[in-house]
């Protein structure tokens, strides 16, 4: 039920054109290709079309149509969290994810390995995680994150078996 407006066009203010050193008449003509392309994949905001944020370009590739998705103006927060794997080899990294997204919910936007090696000596593996939090309506106080991050740590002890760093 809503209205979009395509192929604009409109009269030039006449200051604009003497500005130019021109005379008579102007017209503007826009086809409106964002708005049909916002309906296309979803976007919510116009604006969004001139950000420089890497978050909206990198979504598109040539050829192909996807669902946008919504990020946060607000800013992300980095934790890492560096554990010594089980010896029986039983850790798998989806588990670290799963266990992230189920203490911080949509508070998490994104789990990722950032460091992995094996010790020289005893062979065992330590792998480093980085957890972006970010919320998408505000901004996350710091004592917010830090009891999310706790609660992850401890978690990970328990339930994954893993040895901190």
């Amino acid at each position: 039920d809503e209205w979009m407006e395509v192929l604009g066009c409109g009269v030039i203010r006449q200051e604009i054109i003497r500005n130019s050193n021109r005379q008579g008449k102007g017209w503007a003509f826009g086809l409106g290709l964002e708005r049909l392309a916002m309906v296309l994949f979803g976007i919510p905001d116009i604006r969004l079309f001139w950000s420089d944020d890497v978050r909206f370009h990198s979504q598109f590739t040539s050829g192909e149509i996807i669902t946008f998705q919504p990020y946060s103006k607000y800013p992300p927060c980095f934790k890492d969290i560096s554990f010594w794997t089980p010896e029986d080899g039983t850790f798998h990294e989806n588990d670290i994810h799963e266990l992230v997204r189920t203490v911080a919910g949509d508070l998490v936007e994104k789990v990722e390995l950032i460091d992995s090696f094996v010790h020289p000596k005893t062979q065992r593996l330590s792998n480093c995680f980085r957890i972006s939090y970010r919320s998408m309506d505000r901004s996350l106080t710091n004592e917010e994150v830090d009891s999310l991050q706790e609660q992850v740590r401890l978690l990970a002890v328990d339930q994954l078996n893993v040895e901190l760093r």
